[in-house]
């Protein structure tokens, strides 16, 4: 060391890369394979090991630093409203569709187990560029209910070429699809809407589309305060359809160009500068006599896009449950390589416990989550159907709620280092609250599940099924359940209670899960953390006597 050297640098743990991301988690392996997903395991064993390089990783670093930027006007003034990224976003989200992410579970070649286990991978790299495809993904089921739409633009969002030039739909090699559903004055009240569309009428559309796009066309003057990813081909939009005492709320495509390659009347105001989800344009916007497309039936708009809503749900749970996944392997990663008071943090008692409570956490969401995902492989079973009405919305809320305070505590392990924007954990904690607040918010969420309990038994006996396959074996989960399904069955439970009831629904379901699948060890933890005794707001509580060695040694495979 030279005389003038102030110092050398030691006892600092090295990236968390060159990783392969599915094989050093045993708990997502397993999931998959029980839920259906297992013939997906090699290739998403590869994607793993290409989402875990270090180049990958680093994609991830720049498109946040780099954030998108909006041109209203080109140089001679004339209005363009175009959003440029940096090249980072461009090779993500190259990655994303060429993997199929947006239509794998659409397509044949995966089951939704499989796409969510796949979506899980990304989201322990970077979770703006997600957003556009989570809504091309779920936008499927909505454009099938207009077939003279989707023969358009379907083979187009099924595509696996990622075309991010400005054009008309007919000379582009891919789409994407955005949604704009919220305005300032309603937000979630999504009847309060203003925005209007009025029917044109067919030889006015003719002479605008050319008669074989003339059926169904609609002007619309408004606005939308969330309007996201602008650069989008297309956006799936809700307005008030007809004059007063008419249709109602309408779901519409409202594309990016006309086919006669003219821009639509989208006027992009802004770009929201966000907490985090940096590297996602979300926009304001003005729709100016915007030309647009009927999907479903006039007044209809809500359900409609119900089924949208509850695809984009879901990739909001497995977001959720995949960021926690990431900053646990860099919590713990730190842990085992960083020494304090002789040996390493990870061998340290109470560090111990904080790790081995996150690690249960991470286990429980991911086996939540892929569990969810077979409600939807199996949505023409009617039970299958009515749970995942039931635990998209619970899960959304529970799940996604646990996320900031994880964020935080994995944070806290790595102390100062981990606050600071050289690494990966601030990032991923500004990413964690976006999924509660987007696609409805908690409370919500709560009152949808309180709406799909109150409909009829039926719902009820579907958890009630899924709860018995644990059986009576652990006392405190038979406990737990049967309070809960006593509640239920009792009284139509108030809205005051409704956030209580939403995370006892989740945690059953986790402690069911987990008894039936997970090593005996994770699951006697999680039922005497979580079911035997309240949660509590931090992490680092699990009682005496729980194997935090075993847990942890499972969390992450070295």
């Amino acid at each position: 060391m030279n005389q003038f050297d102030t110092h050398e640098v030691f006892n600092q743990a090295p990236p968390f890369e060159n990783v392969n991301l599915f094989d050093c988690d045993p708990a997502l392996r397993e999931a998959l394979q029980r839920e259906g997903g297992g013939a997906s395991a090699a290739a998403l064993s590869a994607l793993g090991e290409r989402l875990g390089r270090a180049e990958t990783l680093d994609l991830a670093r720049q498109a946040n630093v780099n954030a998108p930027r909006l041109h209203n006007f080109d140089r001679a003034g004339k209005r363009i409203d175009e959003v440029e990224f940096h090249p980072a976003w461009h090779q993500l989200m190259a990655l994303l569709i060429e993997s199929g992410a947006h239509c794998s579970a659409w397509d044949g070649s995966q089951t939704q187990v499989a796409r969510a286990a796949q979506y899980m991978l990304f989201g322990q790299l970077e979770n703006g560029s997600q957003c556009p495809v989570t809504m091309t993904y779920a936008s499927v089921p909505a454009l099938r209910q207009a077939p003279h739409i989707g023969a358009r633009w379907l083979p187009k969002i099924l595509s696996r070429e990622y075309d991010p030039r400005s054009l008309p739909i007919a000379q582009k090699r891919g789409a994407l699809i955005g949604m704009g559903m919220t305005e300032k004055q309603g937000g979630t009240d999504v009847r309060s809407n203003t925005t209007r569309a009025t029917k044109v009428e067919l030889d006015e559309a003719a002479a605008v589309v050319g008669l074989d796009d003339a059926d169904g066309l609609y002007r619309v003057v408004g606005h939308k305060w969330f309007f996201s990813a602008p650069q989008s081909d297309a956006h799936l939009i809700l307005a008030q359809s007809g004059d007063a005492g008419g249709a109602g709320l309408s779901c519409f495509l409202l594309p990016r160009y006309l086919p006669d390659g003219s821009r639509n009347q989208i006027r992009v105001q802004r770009l929201k500068d966000k907490l985090g989800n940096r590297s996602n344009a979300s926009s304001e916007v003005e729709f100016t006599g915007a030309y647009a497309w009927l999907v479903g039936q006039p007044g209809r708009g809500v359900p409609t896009i119900i089924e949208m809503a509850g695809h984009t749900r879901l990739d909001c749970v497995l977001g959720s449950a995949a960021i926690m996944r990431a900053a646990l392997t860099h919590a713990l990663h730190h842990a085992r390589a960083r020494a304090a008071f002789g040996k390493p943090l990870a061998q340290q008692p109470l560090m111990q416990n904080v790790l081995a409570d996150l690690a249960l956490e991470s286990e429980a969401a991911t086996a939540f989550a892929l569990r969810l995902a077979r409600c939807f492989d199996e949505g023409a079973d009617p039970a299958q159907a009515l749970l995942g009405r039931l635990l998209t919305p619970a899960g959304k809320y529970w799940i996604c709620k646990r996320g900031p305070g994880f964020g935080a505590e994995a944070m806290e392990v790595m102390g100062g280092g981990g606050y600071v924007e050289d690494g990966p954990l601030a990032r991923l904690y500004r990413e964690f609250p976006v999924n509660s607040i987007w696609e409805g918010s908690g409370n919500v969420m709560c009152l949808d599940l309180l709406r799909a309990l109150g409909k009829n038994g039926a719902a009820r006996a579907a958890l009630a099924a899924e709860l018995a396959l644990a059986g009576t074996a652990d006392p405190d989960f038979h406990a737990f359940a049967a309070r809960l399904l006593d509640e239920l069955a009792r009284s139509q439970t108030d809205e005051y209670g409704a956030r209580v009831l939403a995370e006892r629904v989740v945690l059953a379901v986790q402690g069911a899960l987990l008894l039936r699948h997970a090593p005996p060890f994770v699951a006697s933890a999680f039922v005497a953390s979580r079911l035997a005794r309240e949660v509590g707001g931090a992490y680092g509580r699990l009682p005496a006597g729980v194997d935090c060695a075993a847990i942890l040694a499972r969390a992450l495979i070295a």
